[in-house]
Formats: C-alpha cells, sequence, structure tokens
C-alpha cells in the first residue's frame, strides 16, 4: 500500500511539473536550455556512466584493503561396523571454523594504476557529459533563433498584405470608375493571394520550427508555446575581426571535448602499465585462524574447539615465467591503444581548428552580407515607396508595382536571413571563446 502511495505521489509531482511548465507559455533562450538540459535522455545516461565510474573508483581503491573471509562447516559420516555379528552403519559428525584474509604487497603497482585510470574515468565522463551539454545547448540555440527567424517572417507577410490591401482597395475603385482595366486589377488581386500564400507557408514553418524547439526540449508539444523576443538592439553588426590564432588557443584551453581527449590519452597509457605489470612478479600475504570439532573424540564441544586453534601465515610469491605471450601480446594492443588516443586527441585539436576557422570565415562574410542586405533593403524600400505612390495616382500600370512589390519582399528575406544568420555567427564565436549562450 505504501509502495502504491510513493509511485502515485511520484506521477502526480510529474504530471504537476509537466503543467507547470506549459503554463509557463513564456520561454527565454537560458529557460529553453535549462529545461533541455534536465530532460534529456543523454545527457541522464551520460549522469548514470559518471555515477558508475565512482562505483568503480571505490572498488579500485577497495583493492588496497586485506580481504577477510569466514568459512564453517559441519560434516556427517557413517561406516559400516560389525557388533555382536550384526552388522549396521555407525556415524560421527565434525565441524571446522576458520577465517582467512590476504592482502596484496607487491604488484609493480598495478592496483596504484587502476586507481588512478578509474579515476581518469570519473574526470573523462565529467568532461564527456560536459561536451554533451554544450551539444544540446546549441541546438537549442539554433532552433530558438529558427523561431524567431518565422515569427518575423510572419510579421513581415501580414505587412505586406496590409500595404497590399491599402492598394487592392485603391485599384477596385479605379476598375468601378473604369480609369485601369480588368487585367490591372486582377494583377493586384493576384498578387494578394500570392502574398496570403506566403502568410499562409510562413505561419506554418513557424509552428514547425516551435515544435521543432519543444521535441529538442523533451517538452511536450502545446499550442501556447511562445518564446521571448530578445531586444537585439538597431545595429547588429558589430564590425568583429576575429583572430583564428587567439580563438583557437582560448578553445584549447576550456573545451571539454580536447580535456576529454587528453584525458583518454593519459587512460590509454595506464593501460600500457597494468598491461606491463604482469611482468613482474606479485607478492602476497596471507594469514588465517582454524579450529574444529569431532564425535569421535570425548572432550567436550568448547574445549576441542579451545585445544584445536590453529594460527597460520605465510607469503605468496607468484613468478611469470612463460604465458603464451599473452602478457607480451597485451602490452603490444596497450601501446597501440595509446597511439590511437594520441591520434584521436590531435583529430579534435584540428577538427576544433577548422570549426574555429570556419567560425571566423562565417562572421566576416555574414557581415558582409548583412551590409549588403541592409543597403539593398533601404535602397528597396525607398524605390517600393515611391512606386506606391506612383501607383495610387495613376502613374505606373499594376505590372510595374507588383514587380517594386516582388522587389521588396525578396529584398526583406533576403535581410531577414542575414541578419539571423549574423547573430548565429556571433554566437558560434562566443560559444568557442566559453561565453555563455544568451540573447
Amino acid at each position: 500500500m505504501r509502495t502504491l502511495i510513493l509511485i502515485l505521489s511520484f506521477n502526480l509531482f510529474v504530471v504537476s511539473e509537466n503543467i507547470l511548465a506549459q503554463q509557463d507559455s513564456t520561454w527565454t533562450l537560458e529557460e529553453c536550455i535549462e529545461y533541455a538540459l534536465n530532460r534529456n535522455i543523454q545527457v541522464r545516461k551520460s549522469e548514470l556512466t559518471n555515477q558508475r565510474f565512482r562505483l568503480y573508483a571505490d572498488q579500485a581503491k577497495a583493492q588496497r584493503i586485506p580481504s577477510l573471509n569466514a568459512s564453517l562447516s559441519q560434516n556427517f559420516n557413517w561406516s559400516k561396523s560389525t557388533v555382536t555379528g550384526e552388522s549396521g552403519l555407525t556415524g560421527t559428525s565434525g565441524s571446522n571454523y576458520s577465517v582467512n584474509s590476504g592482502v596484496t604487497i607487491y604488484n609493480a603497482s598495478r592496483i596504484n594504476n587502476l586507481i588512478k585510470q578509474a579515476e581518469l574515468d570519473i574526470e573523462g565522463g565529467t568532461y564527456s557529459l560536459e561536451t554533451t551539454k554544450e551539444s544540446i545547448s546549441l541546438s537549442i540555440l539554433n532552433a530558438f533563433l529558427q523561431v524567431l527567424y518565422a515569427e518575423e517572417q510572419v510579421k513581415n507577410s501580414r505587412k505586406q498584405i496590409e500595404s497590399t490591401a491599402g492598394q487592392l482597395n485603391l485599384a477596385l475603385e479605379r476598375l468601378a470608375l473604369q480609369v485601369i482595366s480588368q487585367a490591372d486589377y486582377a494583377q493586384v488581386k493576384s498578387q494578394m493571394a500570392s502574398e496570403k500564400l506566403t502568410l499562409a507557408n510562413s505561419e506554418s514553418q513557424m509552428a514547425i520550427a516551435k515544435v521543432n524547439l519543444m521535441q529538442l526540449m523533451e517538452l511536450p508539444v502545446t499550442s501556447d508555446f511562445n518564446i521571448v523576443q530578445p531586444d537585439l538592439g538597431e545595429s547588429l553588426n558589430e564590425n568583429r575581426v576575429p583572430d583564428v590564432k587567439t580563438v583557437y588557443e582560448t578553445a584549447l584551453a576550456i573545451k571539454p571535448q580536447v580535456k576529454s581527449a587528453a584525458v583518454n590519452k593519459e587512460i590509454a597509457a595506464i593501460d600500457e602499465k597494468i598491461a606491463q605489470a604482469a611482468y613482474f612478479p606479485a607478492l602476497s600475504a596471507s594469514a588465517g585462524i582454524s579450529s574444529g570439532f569431532s564425535s569421535q573424540t570425548t572432550d567436550p564441544y568448547f574445549d576441542q574447539l579451545n585445544n584445536g586453534i590453529k594460527p597460520s601465515a605465510g607469503f605468496s610469491l607468484s613468478i611469470p615465467i612463460y604465458q603464451k605471450k599473452q602478457v607480451k601480446t597485451n602490452v603490444a594492443v596497450a601501446k597501440i591503444g595509446y597511439q590511437d588516443a594520441e591520434l584521436s586527441e590531435t583529430n579534435t585539436k584540428n577538427q576544433l581548428r577548422k570549426s574555429i576557422e570556419q567560425a571566423c570565415q562565417d562572421i566576416t562574410s555574414a557581415q558582409i552580407e548583412y551590409e549588403a542586405s541592409l543597403e539593398k533593403y533601404s535602397a528597396t524600400q525607398e524605390s517600393t515607396a515611391l512606386s506606391d505612390e506612383k501607383f495610387r495616382q495613376g502613374i505606373i500600370n499594376s505590372v510595374d508595382y507588383i514587380v517594386s512589390k516582388t522587389n521588396l519582399i525578396i529584398a526583406e528575406s533576403q535581410l531577414l536571413q542575414s541578419k539571423y544568420n549574423l547573430i548565429f555567427s556571433y554566437k558560434i564565436l562566443d560559444f568557442y571563446m566559453g561565453i555563455p549562450l544568451s540573447l
């Protein structure tokens, strides 16, 4: 009954937590990342792996402590005997008790190396967990920006529809006055339909982007999920000139994947030492005490135990002579493992360097693209404003107006893309510099 109550209480807690999470319908980037890290399966599995590493480390340290074992046995025996011409079975019983202890005195530092290796496993597991968290955080950042981008697309599409709606009403009035042809009116009406389709697509993309973000967060999909609109400022271009060498040196000192690769190399080096320990003799000591009882003697039970006490102590030296190349092979395999760990560390550093080189180039390109898009949008916006006014005055036809409006939509879309591409590029560089992800 108590177990059932505990289970129901836990389920109620989980459900309540999910309900509260869903009620908090406006999320910042930091809240999204924190929520995702607390519930991500890979993160939780990494934490369990680290718990196992800590248990293995405690077990390795315990190898220094002498072992202690106790045993007892009760035996019953029967033998055939002949008494007064009759045969039968005669039974006897006996008891044996013993306590034994043993400890390793020398084994070429094998136990010490096992302890070091176990401690390095804990350290490596911590770095692996941090690497996983960073990867998830970057995924959340990208998904968060995709939602922001999609929401701005929707806003822009609605503004375009509002603008075109005014021109459509004007075209309808002119059609009634027979100032323009039915074909001109139909073109403006077609433009309105096209922009409505663009809005529908934008809203669909926004919904998909929100679902993607919620799924990355391990949050049940809900229709009232919203994110905080950060104040990105008027001037996004920071005109950064990132230095690859400086960023790379900073990242080498702080990135967990680099530290993890270095720890794995240390573990591989200890593997070789552990394998080499089998070349050397192993010295161990043992001690024990035993006593027993037999029904064949007439002495009382406890007297027999007291008189039969037999202490023992000794040393054991195991000298390896020929192991059918087992030790030699283990050492050779451990050396190969160390070389492989060295290559993995080099590869990790190379991949980090390449990623930083790409990130620095992305910033340079994104800044140029953003400035070009901004200039194009400003020029197109002025041109479109003039076209709108000319269309109202009947100076230009609907074809010229639609061309101008289409150019503005394209320029606005390109500016929006370059804007969020620039923001993401800045955040990636901050990530390599160890700056927390935020907006």
